[in-house]
């Protein structure tokens, strides 16, 4: 599957950078009931549709990231729903979006990446209702989701304060080995199972804790959606390499030159707003910069159960220590 693709999964987005200029001047449709529209760069749109219900609303879609039509389909699904998680959501429906090469990969193949997207929805309790689907040179998969949460407790990612820790829900290094999977075929089985792994505990943990701000951990990585959250509070953080969970295998694929072009850019846009410390090498970065697929919340404020892998502070800029 990731042969017929020219990146794979999230590292597959416009760059951040690119994309910033693109939408800089679009405002979109303001309106008293918009809670959270552009204007943060936030994981999903809100809109307060009565004082207690707020309706979320995301799209997500990449291409294939793994050779595995069933895990693909899961993982995208998996993927798509965090944006609502990672608002404090829960999704109460779902549609496919689906970009097919019908001449060169069969039906059968995509009813194995829908059948992927739907056992995670019903995991999640998220009904899939449709879709829309095209014929495309390259194979797309992923779905727009609605969800529904209490407007005062929207989890969001401008509302970090200073002297808070920064918890990490899951490892990263997943762009490094999806990278060598997609180059080797080899096959890791423990990045593939983070990926397709939902969100959802760890944003009920946070609402319930009372937490505010969170994002989900994606293509732009690590320290480009620490970053964004960073921006649109007005805080700076301070991250302690050696405390980010990293999967197994991820830090060999650096060393052996498995970074994709996503990763770079990545690294590149984020890097006027980042201050290393003694000892913090080129590839430390990179690894904080990997374009992740499917990756975790980033929560400020502690979680039982997950890393604490830095925390906020006065002022801008992100500090790697």
């Amino acid at each position: 599957m990731t042969g017929y693709a020219h990146g794979g999964g999230c590292a597959c987005k416009i760059p951040p950078g690119e994309l910033e200029d693109v939408v800089r001047g679009l405002v979109g449709q303001p309106g008293a009931d918009v809670l959270v529209g552009l204007d943060s760069g936030d994981d999903a749109a809100a809109v307060l549709v009565r004082e207690d219900l707020a309706v979320l609303s995301t799209a997500d879609f990449f291409t294939p990231v793994v050779d595995d039509a069933f895990d693909w389909g899961r993982i995208a699904a998996a993927n798509a729903l965090s944006d609502i998680y990672a608002m404090g959501g829960r999704p109460i429906m779902a549609v496919n979006l689906v970009g097919w090469p019908r001449g060169e990969l069969s039906p059968e193949l995509m009813a194995e990446v829908l059948r992927g997207g739907l056992s995670v929805a019903s995991e999640a309790g998220c009904p899939v209702i449709g879709g829309h689907s095209i014929d495309d040179p390259e194979p797309k998969y992923g779905m727009a989701v609605t969800g529904v949460a209490h407007p005062d407790r929207l989890l969001r990612n401008d509302a970090a304060k200073p002297g808070l820790p920064i918890t990490l829900t899951k490892p990263i290094g997943v762009g490094l080995l999806n990278n060598r999977h997609k180059q080797t075929g080899e096959v890791f089985p423990e990045a593939v199972a983070t990926m397709a792994s939902l969100n959802r505990d760890a944003s009920q943990d946070a609402v319930v804790a009372g937490l505010r701000a969170v994002t989900d951990v994606t293509g732009f990585g690590l320290l480009g959606h620490l970053y964004k959250m960073c921006r649109a509070s007005g805080v700076g953080a301070v991250i302690d390499l050696k405390a980010v969970p990293l999967l197994e295998g991820a830090r060999q694929a650096l060393r052996d030159g498995f970074v994709s072009g996503g990763t770079r850019r990545n690294l590149d846009w984020v890097r006027p707003h980042v201050r290393a410390a003694s000892g913090v090498s080129e590839d430390d970065l990179l690894l904080l910069a990997d374009a992740q697929t499917s990756g975790g919340l980033l929560v400020v404020g502690e979680l039982p159960g997950h890393p604490v892998v830095g925390h906020t502070t006065v002022g801008e800029g992100i500090e790697v220590r």
